[in-house]
C-alpha cells in the first residue's frame, strides 16, 4: 500500500490534533504497520522523517525537499507536479483540509464546533473554514471522526452517508497512569503540589471548554473544602479569554487556584496521577482526550452530560449539564469527597482507559485506508 500522511499538525508544543497526527505518523514508520516507506506531506513539501518537526531549531538546519524541481514554477504546473507524485496513493488529512492538488482522499473531521458554536473560534478560524471547507468535502471519499456522537452530527449537518462516516476513537500515551506518590512528589513540589492535594482541570483557555463555569462552581463550594483540594488550572491561554483571566487572577489571589498555564509534556502524565480529581465541564468535544487520560491515570472524573463526552467516559465519570451551576458546584463536591463512589470511579476508569491505545487507534485507521487503495 502506498500512503500520504498530512503532518501540518506536527507543530510543537502538540495539542490534541497534533497529538493525534504523530501518533499516526510514529505507528506508520514501525514495522508492525506493515507499510513500506510511507509518505508525510507538510504544507507542500516531503518530509522525510516527521520526528524532525517535533525539533523545529534542528530540522531548520536541514531544510524539507520541496515538491517539484522548479522553486518559481507557475502554480498551474506545480499543482501538477504534485498530483504526478502523489499517483497510486492513499492521501489521509488528519486535520479537516485536504490540499488543493489532491483529487480525492480520506479526511479525519474532529468536530464541528466551528459550524455550530462560531461564536467559540476566532475570526481568522472561521474564514478559513469558509473558504475551504467545502472543496474538501467535495472531493473526499470518506471521512473518520474521533467518536460516534461526532459520526451523527457530521451524518446529519453534511447530509452524508453514514456508511461513508467511521468512527475511530482516540487513545492515551503509555506515559499515563496510576503513580505512587513517591514517583511523583518531587515534581509536584515544585509547584507547590502535593499527591491527592488538588483537583485538576487541562484544557486551553476558550469559551467552549466552560472553565468560567467551573472557576465559579469552585469558588461556591464550602470554603474548608477549597482549602483542602485547591483547583490547579493547566492550559494554554487559547482564545477570546480577557474575561476569564480576570476570573483566574481573583482564583489565585485567593488562593484557591493555581494556574500553571502551558505545562511541558513530561510533567502532564505526573499532574494527572497526583490528583485528587479530574474536572472536565466542556459543553463540547469531538472526543474529549483529557477524559481518556485522567481515566488512564486512575483519577475520579467530572465531565459533561453532552457531545461525546459520555461516549468516552463509558459510565466512569460523574456527568453534569455543564452549564447547571448548582448540579456543577454539586458533583465537584461529591467526586472529591464520596470515598465509595470514588473508589467505583477509579476501577471502572481504568477499565475504559484499557479499551484505548494510540496503537489501536493507529491500527484501525490504516486499516480503513486500504480499502482505498
Amino acid at each position: 500500500m502506498k500512503l500520504i500522511l498530512a503532518v501540518d499538525a506536527i507543530v510543537p508544543p502538540l495539542t490534541g490534533i497534533g497529538r493525534y497526527t504523530w501518533e499516526l505518523a510514529r505507528y506508520y514508520t514501525m514495522p508492525e504497520s506493515g507499510l513500506d516507506r510511507p509518505r508525510f506531506f507538510f504544507a507542500g513539501h516531503w518530509v522525510e522523517n516527521p520526528a524532525s518537526l517535533l525539533h523545529p531549531a534542528i530540522s531548520a538546519a536541514k531544510p524539507r525537499r520541496r515538491i517539484g524541481q522548479l522553486p518559481r514554477m507557475p502554480a498551474i504546473w506545480r499543482r501538477w507536479n504534485m498530483r504526478r507524485q502523489m499517483e497510486g496513493h492513499v492521501f489521509h488529512s488528519p486535520n479537516y483540509f485536504l490540499p488543493e492538488a489532491v483529487d480525492g482522499g480520506i479526511v479525519t473531521v474532529h468536530d464541528l464546533s466551528v459550524f455550530k458554536y462560531p461564536e467559540t473560534h476566532p475570526a481568522e478560524r472561521l474564514r478559513h473554514f469558509e473558504q475551504g471547507f467545502a472543496s474538501t468535502l467535495r472531493r473526499a471519499a470518506h471521512l473518520i471522526t474521533d467518536s460516534e456522537a461526532i459520526r451523527a452530527e457530521v451524518v446529519e449537518y453534511f447530509g452524508w452517508p453514514r456508511e461513508k462516516v467511521t468512527s475511530i476513537g482516540l487513545g492515551a500515551p503509555a506515559e499515563f497512569g496510576p503513580r505512587a506518590p513517591g514517583e511523583i512528589v518531587a515534581a509536584l513540589a515544585q509547584h507547590g503540589l502535593t499527591p491527592g492535594g488538588y483537583a485538576l482541570c487541562v484544557s486551553t483557555l476558550e469559551p467552549r471548554k466552560r472553565v468560567d463555569r467551573l472557576l465559579e462552581a469552585y469558588m461556591a463550594l464550602p470554603s474548608a473544602l477549597r482549602s483542602r483540594y485547591p483547583l490547579v488550572l493547566a492550559g494554554s491561554k487559547g482564545w477570546l479569554s480577557d474575561n476569564l483571566q480576570a476570573q483566574i487572577a481573583l482564583g489565585q489571589s485567593e488562593g484557591w487556584l493555581h494556574y500553571l498555564g502551558f505545562v511541558p509534556e513530561s510533567l502532564l502524565p505526573l499532574l494527572y496521577a497526583g490528583a485528587r480529581a479530574f474536572l472536565y465541564p466542556s459543553v463540547y468535544e469531538g472526543f474529549g482526550l483529557p477524559v481518556l487520560e485522567a481515566l488512564t491515570s486512575g483519577v475520579p472524573t467530572l465531565t459533561s452530560d453532552c457531545s461525546s463526552l459520555p461516549e468516552v467516559a463509558g459510565g466512569a465519570a460523574w456527568l453534569v449539564e455543564p452549564d447547571h451551576h448548582e448540579a456543577l458546584r454539586d458533583g465537584i463536591e461529591l467526586v472529591l469527597t464520596d470515598e465509595s463512589w470514588r473508589a467505583n470511579a477509579i476501577r471502572r476508569g481504568l477499565q475504559v482507559a484499557a479499551a484505548h491505545s494510540w496503537q489501536q487507534c493507529a491500527a484501525k485507521t490504516l486499516a480503513l485506508c486500504k480499502r482505498f487503495t
